[in-house]
């Protein structure tokens, strides 16, 4: 029943963000343990110049992701050694399906046909459709006008506006 609610209140977005979180929270707890699947992981080697920088015996426990050629890795660990700095990460499988579930739910909402250049466009509709945004121009001048200031100290605060008729000329 409550399984039920959270669905009509939340939506199935709400549920995948949700999973999302725990699947984030579960994953972190694991590298924090040392105590993940070794079979996934990926060291990636940066060649990178730092001034006055020391070597690093141990591997640094770090936390990121990115994705990757629509790969999603999660960042672990890293170490300075030698101007090379190693990164060791790890591929995300199910951050990858919750992220295609999520695509397919945005699809079931529109009548056009799917595609992979219209995915990310659904995930920013759809997000823009919860967010408040709004956007004012002002004009800062009206038109194609020369504001002329005039000679003395006591008329220094007013100034005639000259309208021009053609905009200026280009090189």
């Amino acid at each position: 029943m409550l399984l039920v609610f959270m669905l009509n209140v939340l939506g199935y977005y709400g549920v995948l963000m949700g999973l999302k979180l725990k699947h984030i929270k579960t994953l972190l707890a694991q590298f924090d343990d040392d105590d993940y699947d070794r079979d996934h992981e990926v060291v990636i080697k940066v060649p990178i110049t730092i001034p006055y920088a020391t070597d690093s015996e141990d591997f640094t426990r770090v936390d990121g992701e990115f994705e990757h050629n629509g790969e999603f890795y999660r960042i672990v660990k890293q170490k300075l050694q030698s101007d090379t700095l190693h990164i060791v990460c790890v591929k995300d499988l199910t951050t990858k399906a919750l992220k295609q579930t999520l695509a397919d739910y945005v699809k079931s909402f529109s009548d056009t046909p799917f595609n992979e250049k219209n995915q990310a466009k659904g995930l920013q509709n759809l997000i823009k459709d919860f967010m408040a945004a709004s956007t004012t121009l002002q004009s800062i001048n009206m038109g194609w006008n020369y504001d002329l200031l005039q000679g003395s100290a006591t008329n220094a605060f007013e100034s005639i506006s000259i309208p021009l008729i053609n905009p200026p000329p280009q090189a």
